[in-house]
């Protein structure tokens, strides 16, 4: 098993798997309570053009995936601010504007196909380099300071928008500030996960995490552990499979959440009924406790 190590691409590809496991479901638990688990679906249309002007322009593709998808998430945040009855619209043409984009950049690029663009948009552990481990690590870097520095104001933000107004909070700041994050985590995971397949790393983790713990903290707590595992349990797979790690990791990610709700309903269940019965024992007299006596006139009432 340790034989895996022995090859430099998976070594790099290792620690690129961890990072991912830790931002997704790090950016993802806001997107969860705030019904927004498509987003990143949305962000990994938009960075696949990034990708390609990456090759068109000579750059690494994952700083212009970076520009591109930022930008494309600050659009995003601004159509559900001003969007009304046309909001739906807009967002479906900037997510396939995004990937007609990708599409016609990269075969005027001279040195891409669409071959490369697979490679971002299903993952591919072998075409991981040391410039890319650099800057996913930095990016990572970057989506761990702003989501557990910031955890409290983001949560409010999230939970409750109007009431982290009142309270002061600058709400379209830390909206703004999510939406980048969030950008910046599908480039981070889309050497490893790919583009189409990230926004179910950012949510299945959260999701399964939430059936077994109750409270913030132990939610991501729990949904980070799962995403590690299942990254790099995916990415170990697909090196002796020979298949696309993206896949390999979303579908270990489903069968966790599978396996964790089969679980958590029975426990759920009897939790439930020893708290039913812990409460029935509360409402019952203590033995040798004395009732109250009637009152004069009051068992003149009751015979009658």
């Amino acid at each position: 098993m340790l034989e895996i190590l022995d090859y430099a691409f998976m070594q790099r590809a290792l620690i690129a798997a961890v990072l991912v496991g830790i931002t997704a479901p790090a950016v993802g638990i806001y997107l969860v309570q705030r019904r927004q688990a498509i987003m990143g679906d949305g962000i990994g249309h938009v960075a696949l053009t990034g990708v390609a002007l990456g090759f068109l322009t000579g750059t690494n593709p994952v700083w212009t995936a970076v520009a591109v998808s930022a930008l494309g998430a600050i659009l995003m945040e601004l159509i559900r601010w001003y969007g009304k009855t046309r909001g739906d619209l807009a967002l479906a043409m900037l997510f396939y504007g995004g990937m007609a984009g990708g599409v016609l950049l990269i075969n005027l690029s001279p040195t891409g196909s669409n071959a490369n663009l697979t490679t971002y948009l299903f993952g591919s552990i072998t075409t991981v380099s040391r410039e890319d481990v650099t800057a996913i690590s930095c990016l990572a870097a970057f989506v761990v300071l702003v989501t557990l520095g910031l955890r409290r104001q983001l949560f409010a933000v999230c939970q409750d928008e109007e009431f982290a107004r009142v309270t002061g909070l600058p709400v379209r700041t830390l909206n703004l500030l999510l939406a980048i994050t969030a950008a910046v985590t599908v480039t981070v995971a889309m050497r490893v996960v790919g583009l189409l397949l990230v926004s179910a790393l950012m949510v299945v983790p959260v999701a399964a995490a939430q059936q077994a713990t109750r409270g913030f903290a132990m939610t991501l707590a729990l949904a980070v552990a799962i995403g590690v595992v299942v990254t790099l349990s995916g990415t170990v797979f697909s090196f002796y499979e020979d298949v696309p790690p993206g896949a390999s990791i979303v579908v270990l990610a489903i069968a966790v959440f599978a396996a964790i709700t089969a679980l958590a309903a029975p426990l759920a269940r009897s939790r439930a009924r020893r708290a039913a019965a812990a409460e029935e024992r509360c409402t019952l007299p203590l033995p040798g406790a004395r009732t109250a006596s009637p009152g004069p006139g009051e068992a003149d009432d009751v015979l009658v």
